[in-house]
């Protein structure tokens, strides 16, 4: 996705929220269902543990908006983490579906830390950060709520492992686990049917790959038998399992 001039509409709930990952595997957990009786019982308990209701309320919206939009990912959610998935494996799926539903996220990402990246640099200041979002917004933000924001977005973003260091960040390549791109793959086919495409998809670059990379992984994901990849001159065919996400989550978890 090229860099749009037109001014940008962001939310800016990571200024406070963050990556939220203990508190998302807390959640998990417990959840069963999208039954609103459900949230509230989680708010009324104090299940974070908060200082107060309103934080724990504030944390419930976050969950909401980031992983209860569609019910086939929040089962597929609660299966990993009942079935004890590696932190490593979840942390990163995780970070797919937030910077799915943050198109701050996403783009910060995909627009601003990966070019750095490919050019070789490695350090990322708040005040880089800060000038970005006033260029794509049009300083629709006032400073302070902008930098407060950059700094929730590059704390999120160290906590998900894209970048490290604490008052000084460093974008670092952020490892994908094979089981992790196995789920993600699963969940863009259902979006993108053609392989050759969904290997082309700008979601990848979440994770710094390009397309061969992605294919890449696809033949690592089938030697490990978590999926099956063929290609025959032209032809590519990508399968799974089983049909469901929440059902191949399972199965990933269990193995």
């Amino acid at each position: 996705m090229s860099t749009s001039q037109k001014i940008r509409n962001y939310s800016t709930t990571m200024k406070h929220s963050g990556a939220l990952l203990a508190d998302t595997k807390l959640f998990f957990s417990h959840w069963h269902n999208q039954d609103t009786e459900d949230m509230q019982i989680y708010w009324q308990s104090n299940l974070f543990a908060k200082s107060s209701r309103f934080r724990s309320k504030a944390i419930l919206r976050v969950l909401k908006q980031r992983y209860l939009q569609e019910l086939n990912v929040a089962l597929a959610l609660a299966e990993l983490v009942k079935n004890s998935c590696p932190a490593n494996v979840l942390d990163k799926i995780l970070y797919f579906h937030t910077a799915g539903f943050d198109r701050l996220i996403f783009d910060v990402v995909i627009e601003f830390l990966y070019p750095r990246y490919r050019q070789g640099r490695r350090d990322v200041q708040v005040s880089d950060l800060t000038a970005q979002l006033i260029q794509w917004t049009s300083n629709t933000w006032s400073a302070a709520t902008t930098t407060r924001l950059s700094q929730g977005i590059l704390a999120a973003l160290r906590d998900f492992g894209i970048l490290t260091g604490k008052s000084r960040k460093q974008i670092i390549f952020p490892y994908l686990p094979v089981y992790a791109f196995a789920y993600i793959a699963f969940y863009l086919k259902q979006l993108q049917p053609s392989v050759r495409k969904l290997m082309e998809l700008s979601d990848w670059q979440l994770f710094f790959l390009k397309p061969i990379e992605v294919e890449k992984q696809l033949f690592e994901a089938h030697q490990q038998g978590i999926l099956e990849y063929h290609v025959a001159g032209s032809v590519t065919r990508l399968t799974f399992p089983v049909p469901t996400l929440p059902e191949y989550a399972t199965f990933l978890a269990q193995r």
